[in-house]
């Protein structure tokens, strides 16, 4: 990454990419965050990375999202309760077979217009799929019925206790203990924001588990950073 300050920054563009891949990398806090940079001899206010969160995290989720490789044919939708502010609100989310994450959308409510709301948002970046693998919620089905598009596409209801969804039932997961982290969410435009972000980067890391050889690891490793580097360049 060139180490240039982006405009109206203090800090080299390094910096402000290593602080927001650590955020949305790892289950750390801004203030997590801020003590690393620390260690690193750089001091950084919490308010400074709260900014950079707020200005930058659309940018790279676009810029992330352009570069990630073609969505799977089959789709596995999921819907889990956050409180925002105090009040309960759903997060829908998506992830094709090889559990990339394709979108992701706060909404208040629960219900068929939610679902509809949320399978036309994924229509337009995706390409209709072979198979949506839902649970029994109703609003699933409706939902398809109502969209002529995927009339032709075969619906599958999985019972969620007994993890048969558990591809998007893990995906999850990483929302959870963020939520944990900041003692819960507190703003829905930046809840919708941190997910979304949090989910790219999850794409972008998701060939660097510790299943596959090391060697190998290493490289997609590397393969991540470069792309991340490439992502925050443009975004700045």
């Amino acid at each position: 990454m060139t180490d240039r300050k982006p405009s109206r920054h203090r800090f080299p563009l390094s910096v402000i990419g290593d602080a927001l891949r650590l955020y949305h990398r790892f289950s750390l806090s801004q203030r997590d965050v801020q003590e690393l940079l620390h260690e690193r001899g750089v001091q950084v206010s919490h308010e400074t990375l709260r900014q950079w969160n707020i200005k930058f995290a659309p940018l790279l989720t676009e810029e992330l999202r352009h570069r990630e490789p073609r969505r799977g044919s089959q789709w596995f939708l999921a819907e889990v309760c956050v409180e925002v502010g105090g009040e309960k609100h759903w997060l829908w989310r998506a992830v094709d077979e090889h559990g990339t994450v394709l979108d992701i959308l706060l909404q208040q409510h629960r219900d068929t217009r939610a679902a509809r709301s949320f399978f036309t948002r994924l229509l337009s970046e995706s390409e209709v799929p072979e198979v949506i693998h839902t649970d029994k919620l109703w609003s699933y089905g409706t939902g398809i019925r109502e969209l002529p598009v995927l009339h032709g596409v075969e619906h599958v209801q999985v019972v969620s206790a007994a993890r048969c969804n558990n591809l998007v039932e893990q995906s999850h997961r990483p929302t959870r203990q963020q939520e944990r982290s900041q003692l819960g969410f507190k703003r829905r435009q930046r809840t919708q924001e941190f997910p979304a972000l949090h989910a790219r980067v999850s794409n972008l890391h998701r060939h660097t588990r510790t299943t596959v050889p090391a060697a190998l690891r290493r490289s997609h490793q590397s393969a991540a950073l470069l792309l991340w580097r490439e992502a925050m360049q443009q975004a700045t």
